[in-house]
């Protein structure tokens, strides 16, 4: 539960958020998605993105939707807000399997997110991904703390169809 004073900012698919405010919280729920959260807890500032997909070649990469571009955007943002990347530490969390019958694209960002961050030298302290369920996360950037919730999955029943009765013809029936 929250405390009242603090501020929730929902982080939706395609966004990032930077925030040097301690009463700031940052939300997002993932699926096959990836977040990065990272915080300089020298300077007590973080942030978090939420990407769709690793990355994509050319212009149309240049889209936060992309991992690759959503986490320059993110860095590059906490160092103008002071922070240090020397000192930034990342929490990583979603790549859930969420359509059984489609490719696996929440192992890709993960797979993707994981190496950007070491290419950066920049350290993983913890990471909840893969598995089937959606996930629902809180963020304080200024500290680094972060909660997570499991959102139930939602077993989709299909149910048989029965086609309908046919009417009965005005008139006479024979039965056999």
């Amino acid at each position: 539960m929250m405390d009242q004073t603090e501020k929730l900012v929902n982080v939706i698919q395609g966004e990032y958020h930077i925030s040097d405010d301690p009463q700031c919280v940052l939300s997002t729920v993932l699926g096959s998605c990836a977040a990065v959260c990272l915080t300089d807890p020298v300077a007590r500032v973080g942030g978090m993105n939420h990407f769709l997909l690793p990355h994509r070649a050319g212009k149309d990469g240049e889209d936060v939707r992309y991992g690759a571009y959503s986490m320059e955007l993110l860095i590059n943002g906490l160092l103008k807000r002071g922070a240090r990347k020397n000192r930034m530490i990342a929490k990583l969390f979603g790549g859930a399997k969420m359509i059984t019958q489609l490719r696996d694209i929440g192992v890709s960002n993960v797979a993707f997110a994981k190496e950007f961050l070491q290419n950066e030298g920049i350290p993983l302290a913890s990471q909840s991904t893969g598995g089937n369920a959606a996930r629902r996360i809180r963020f304080w950037p200024t500290d680094g703390r972060v909660k997570q919730f499991i959102v139930p999955g939602e077993v989709e029943a299909v149910a048989p169809v029965i086609p309908p009765a046919p009417r009965p013809a005005h008139g006479e029936i024979t039965l056999f």
